[in-house]
């Protein structure tokens, strides 16, 4: 079992930058695959970034240069730094860890981007 606790959502000004952090129950030097997911209101969830244990890391095309995804393991925690936010970044932001061919879910924080 691994429980995934996000932080660092909020409001702020297109253009801005935030930091979300994802703080596992577990070690995730062992898990395969972590990931940001976003669901904006009337849209399907999807992938924002996501970074195997080996630290190869993967993008969606609208965030590409602008987020980065990291994990410091001695942390057990995973990053998303979003820097010149848009109007459309606006949405939940979950954390995600496949392990044993299982997805694990953190509750999600609100990332709100206004003009």
């Amino acid at each position: 079992q691994v429980q995934l606790v996000e932080s660092g959502g909020g409001l702020v000004q297109a253009g801005g930058s935030l930091r979300l952090s994802c703080a596992a129950s577990v070690s995730i030097a062992n898990i395969d695959i972590m990931g940001w997911y976003r669901q904006a209101p009337g849209k399907q969830r999807e992938l924002v970034a996501a970074i195997t244990s080996g630290g190869s890391t993967n993008y969606r095309d609208s965030v590409k240069g602008r987020f980065t995804i990291s994990r410091d393991n001695a942390k057990n925690t995973v990053y998303l730094q979003m820097n010149s936010l848009k109007l459309e970044d606006t949405a939940v932001y979950s954390c995600n860890a496949f392990r044993y061919l299982t997805h694990y879910w953190g509750q999600g924080t609100q990332v709100t981007v206004s003009s």
